[in-house]
C-alpha cells in the first residue's frame, strides 16, 4: 500500500503476507523510524472478545482477524483521502476505514464503517475510530490531559507516562504485553465534565509532539498503553467515541445492517504549541463556513454578573443604549425572558414564550432598541430541556423523552427530549420558527444545563445506543436550523464549557468558555482556550463594573481581546472614564480581530496553571505577534510576592529586530524586546493588572506558522 509524505507528515500502511494492515509509520516528515504497527480496527464482538484479557482497546479477536481486501485513494480539496477496506473471514465483518490527511497540516482524521456481511447478527461492544500503535515508548514520553470542570475549565495537566504504566519486565512474560492503561472517558450528555474528549504526548528527548481529540457531543473514551514490538516497547494511542464497559452501549448488526463510528483526528508537530497550532488549522479546516470566523462581532449579553437572569424593558434598554456605545455588535438577552416576573420557572421552561409581566409592550420593543441601537438583537434558549412543571412536558408523547425502563427521566427538575422522536424536534423547530422567523433575532445562545447520564432506552436497545442515536439527531437538527437560517449565528454552552468539543463545534459558531464570575480567576480559562477550540470560537467574558478600580475593569477586559468579546457589566452605571476605558477595549480588538481569524496561538510561558500569578498567551500571523500578559495576585490567598517584572520567551522572533508597544491600556505597562535572547521584558507595576503587546518585525517565511 502506498505511503503518504508531505511538508509536514510522514504516514505509512504496510500490509503483510497474510494480509493484515497496519500503520507503522507516523511521524513528522522526516523524522522517527517505522515500528510494529496494531490493526488499523479494534472491534470488540459479543462472543469474540478480546485475545488478551483486560480492558485494552488493541487487542480484540476480530480486529487481529480483519484482513485488507482493498483501497482507494483520493483528493478532496484540502484533503488526501485513503479508505482501507477490511474483511474478517471468520464472522463476515467488514470495515471500512477512512482517513482525511490535511494536506500540508501533518494532521489525519478517522472513522470507521462496520458492515455485517455474514449470515448472523452480530454485536459490536465497541469500535475504535482511531488506532495508532507506533508512538514512542512510555519512558520517553509524557501524557497531558485537559482537565474540565464548571467554573474551572482547560485546565492542563501533565503525567510522565511510565509513572502511570509502570515497567513490568514484559520480556520475562514471552509472548505477553502489559495489561495497564492511562485513559480519560466521558460519560452522559455533558461531553467534556470532568475531562475534555482530547489529550497529548510529548517527546522529553526531541520535543515531537502528538494530540488528539474526539469529535463526539456525547460518551467517548481514549487510552495510551504498551505494545511491544520486537525487543522494544511502544505506546499505542485508541480513541473511542462510547462502549459497552464505559458506557452502556451496543449495536446489534443485522446481516447488511452498519454502523459508523464518530470521528476523531490526531496531529504531530515539532513541540507541544506546534501540534496544538496544527490543530487549530484542522479545526478551522473541518468547520460548517460562517462569516461570523470571519468577522468576529463583539457581543454584548446581560447575564454575568450583571442581570443574572432577571431581564425586564426597564433594565435592559439603559444596558443596550450603553453597549452600542462602547461599540459592541450583538446584544443577547439572556435567560429569564420567557417567564413572568416571581414565578418559578427553572422547571417549567419548555414553551419559550416571551413573558408579558418583564416586557408589558411585548418583547418586540426590546428586540427594536436592539436594532435601531445598531446591533444584532440575540436571545438565550436551552432547547434539549422541558421543566417537569411545564405544559410541554403533558403535550408531548411519552417516546419523545428520555426514559429507562419505562420511567421518564428527571434531572434537576426536568426532563430531557429525545430527538430521534419527530414530534420533539417538531416542537423545537416551531420555538426557532418563531424567535429566528418571526421576532428576527440574529443571535442564539444554546444553553445546557443538565447531564442526562449514559442515555436512554425508549424504542428498545441499552441507553448508550439511544444516547448516541439522540446525539446524532441532535446534530442534525442544528444543521437543519442552520439550513433554514444561514445567517443565524449560535453560540454552544452548557453551565459554561461541558460540552466544548468538535462534533458541535464544527456547527456552532462560539463556544462559551466558562461561567467563572471571580475576574481573578478567569484569566486561566482563557488563555488555555485557544488549545481547545479554534481561538476565534473561544467566547471570553469580560464584565467590568461601575466599582472596579481602572486598573481591575482593564484587567478583565484584558482577557478576551484574544479570544471573543463578551462583553457584560453595568455599563450604564460607569463614569465617562470608566465607559472609555471599555470603549478603547472594543476599539482595539476591533482593529486586530481580522489578524485572530488567521493567527496561531502559543504559550510564551508554557500552559497556563491554575494558580499561576503570570500568565501569557500569544497569538501570531506573518505580520504581528500579539501577547497578552497578566499579572494577578495569589489565587489561594497568602502575601506570597508577585515579582512587577518578568521576562516572556516569543522564540519565534529570536534574533530579530523587532517594535514592541502596548496597544491596550495606556499607562499601565511597560514593555522592551531583547532580540538577541528572544525575550520580552514586562512590567506591570500593580496588582491586578494586564496589557495587549504587538511584536512587529520582518518574517520572511509564513510557513513558520503550520
Amino acid at each position: 500500500m502506498p505511503g503518504w509524505s508531505d511538508e509536514a507528515l510522514d504516514l505509512t500502511i504496510d500490509v503483510d503476507a497474510e494480509g493484515a494492515a497496519r500503520i507503522t509509520r507516523f511521524a513528522l516528515a522526516g523524522t522517527g523510524s517505522s515500528g510494529v504497527g496494531l490493526p488499523l480496527v479494534d472491534v470488540v464482538v459479543t462472543g469474540e472478545g478480546r485475545g488478551w484479557s483486560g480492558h485494552r482497546y488493541s487487542e480484540s479477536v476480530v480486529g487481529g482477524r480483519l484482513r485488507c481486501v482493498g483501497y482507494d485513494e483520493g483528493q478532496d480539496g484540502d484533503w488526501r483521502t485513503l479508505r482501507v477496506d477490511l474483511a474478517d473471514p471468520a464472522s463476515g465483518l467488514r470495515a471500512e476505514v477512512e482517513y482525511r490527511v490535511l494536506t500540508g497540516r501533518g494532521v489525519l482524521r478517522s472513522r470507521v464503517r462496520l458492515v455485517n456481511g455474514g449470515d448472523e447478527p452480530l454485536t459490536v461492544e465497541a469500535a475504535s475510530s482511531l488506532l495508532v500503535g507506533t508512538l514512542p515508548d512510555p519512558s520517553e514520553v509524557d501524557v497531558l490531559w485537559v482537565d474540565n470542570d464548571w467554573l474551572t475549565e482547560g485546565r492542563w495537566q501533565r503525567r510522565e507516562l511510565r509513572s502511570a504504566l509502570p515497567d513490568v519486565n514484559a520480556h520475562a512474560h514471552p509472548g505477553a504485553n502489559p495489561r495497564g492503561t492511562f485513559g480519560l472517558t466521558g460519560v452522559g450528555t455533558w461531553s467534556s465534565a470532568g475531562h475534555l474528549p482530547m489529550g497529548a504526548l510529548v517527546d522529553r528527548r526531541t520535543g515531537t509532539a502528538w494530540a488528539w481529540q474526539i469529535e463526539h457531543n456525547g460518551g467517548w473514551h481514549w487510552q495510551v498503553a504498551e505494545h511491544l514490538r520486537g525487543r522494544r516497547g511502544a505506546t499505542y494511542l485508541a480513541l473511542l467515541g462510547p462502549t459497552d464497559t464505559e458506557h452502556h452501549w451496543r449495536a446489534r448488526l443485522s446481516p447488511g445492517e452498519s454502523f459508523t463510528t464518530v470521528p476523531a483526528a490526531i496531529a504531530v508537530g515539532t513541540d507541544l504549541d506546534d501540534v496544538l497550532g496544527r490543530l487549530t488549522a484542522y479545526r478551522r479546516a473541518i468547520r460548517r463556513p460562517h462569516d461570523d470566523h470571519r468577522r468576529l462581532p463583539v457581543i454584548f449579553n446581560d447575564y454575568m454578573n450583571t442581570l443574572k437572569g432577571d431581564p425586564t424593558t426597564e433594565r435592559l434598554l439603559p444596558l443596550i443604549d450603553a453597549a452600542a456605545a462602547v461599540g459592541a455588535e450583538y446584544f443577547c438577552v439572556d435567560s429569564g425572558w420567557y417567564t413572568d416576573i416571581g414565578a418559578t420557572w427553572w422547571d417549567a421552561v419548555g414553551e419559550w414564550q416571551p413573558s408579558t409581566t418583564r416586557f408589558p409592550h411585548g418583547i418586540g420593543e426590546v428586540l427594536d432598541a436592539i436594532r435601531a441601537a445598531g446591533m444584532v438583537p440575540g436571545l438565550w434558549l436551552e432547547p434539549e430541556v422541558v421543566g417537569v412543571h411545564s405544559p410541554v412536558a403533558d403535550k408531548l408523547p411519552a417516546d419523545a423523552f428520555f426514559s429507562r425502563d419505562g420511567v421518564r427521566l428527571v434531572e434537576h427538575g426536568r426532563h430531557h427530549l429525545d430527538l430521534r422522536h419527530p414530534a420533539a424536534r417538531e416542537h423545537l423547530d416551531g420555538v426557532i420558527d418563531l424567535l429566528v422567523g418571526e421576532l428576527g433575532v440574529g443571535y442564539l445562545k444554546l444553553d445546557y444545563n443538565i447531564n442526562g447520564g449514559v442515555g436512554t432506552d425508549t424504542g428498545g436497545g441499552p441507553p448508550g445506543a439511544g444516547l448516541l442515536g439522540h446525539n446524532r439527531a441532535h446534530l442534525d437538527w442544528l444543521d437543519s436550523v442552520l439550513d433554514r437560517y444561514p445567517g443565524l449565528t449560535v453560540e454552544n454552552c452548557a453551565s459554561g464549557g461541558l460540552r466544548t468539543d468538535y462534533a458541535m463545534l464544527s456547527r456552532l459558531h462560539l463556544q462559551s468558555t466558562s461561567d467563572q464570575q471571580d475576574f481573578l480567576r478567569y484569566p486561566a480559562i482563557a488563555a488555555a482556550a485557544p488549545s481547545i477550540m479554534a481561538p476565534e470560537q473561544a467566547a471570553n467574558w469580560a464584565y467590568p463594573q461601575p466599582d472596579f478600580t481602572d486598573d481591575e475593569i482593564t484587567f478583565t477586559l484584558c482577557g478576551a481581546l484574544l479570544g471573543r468579546i463578551h462583553l457584560s457589566g453595568h455599563l450604564n452605571r460607569m463614569t465617562a472614564a470608566q465607559r472609555q476605558l471599555v470603549a478603547d477595549a472594543v476599539a482595539t480588538y476591533r482593529r486586530i480581530r481580522a489578524d485572530l481569524a488567521r493567527a496561531m496561538p502559543f504559550w510564551p510561558l508554557g500552559l497556563p496553571g491554575w494558580t499561576d500569578t503570570w500568565l501569557a498567551l500569544g497569538m501570531r500571523t506573518p505580520d504581528v505577534t500579539y501577547l497578552v500578559v497578566w499579572r494577578r495576585p495569589p489565587i489561594s490567598g497568602g502575601d506570597a510576592a508577585v515579582p512587577a517584572e518578568l521576562a516572556v520567551p516569543v522564540p519565534h522572533l529570536r534574533g530579530r529586530p523587532a517594535t514592541a508597544r502596548v496597544s491596550y491600556p495606556d499607562n499601565t505597562a511597560t514593555v522592551a524586546w531583547h532580540g538577541g535572547r528572544g525575550e520580552l521584558a514586562v512590567t506591570l507595576p500593580r496588582l491586578p493588572s494586564a496589557c495587549l503587546v504587538e511584536l512587529r518585525a520582518e518574517i520572511s517565511n509564513t510557513a513558520e506558522l503550520s
